[in-house]
């Protein structure tokens, strides 16, 4: 199996995905992969994983300026620990005044 990380926005607000987000995995070398979501407001990375504490840095306040809304977070960071050669799943309910993240599947 290889190691691989993704992550699916959805905009809790529009009940929407969050389309063109862009999003920055940084690794534990301190090298990045960047991309932005798909049409179904997901994006993965399957190389160069390997164990340690990864970042994920989604740039909402772009993402929220592009469509001409407001927002409180213009990052939002979440830090986790990989430790098996699995795929990890990251979530990100995203509205204008909150967030919440999990580990999905």
């Amino acid at each position: 199996m290889t190691t691989s990380v993704s992550t699916h926005i959805l905009d809790a607000a529009l009940g929407r995905p969050a389309i063109g987000l862009q999003v920055t995995l940084t690794l534990p070398d301190g090298s990045t992969k960047t991309g932005k979501t798909d049409a179904d407001g997901r994006a993965r990375v399957t190389d160069g994983l390997g164990p340690g504490i990864h970042t994920l840095t989604f740039a909402t306040g772009p993402w929220f300026a592009a469509q001409s809304r407001e927002t409180f977070y213009p990052e939002v960071t979440v830090s986790f620990h990989l430790t098996q050669d699995e795929h990890h799943h990251v979530a990100l309910l995203l509205s204008p005044f909150a967030y919440t993240t999990y580990r999905g599947s």
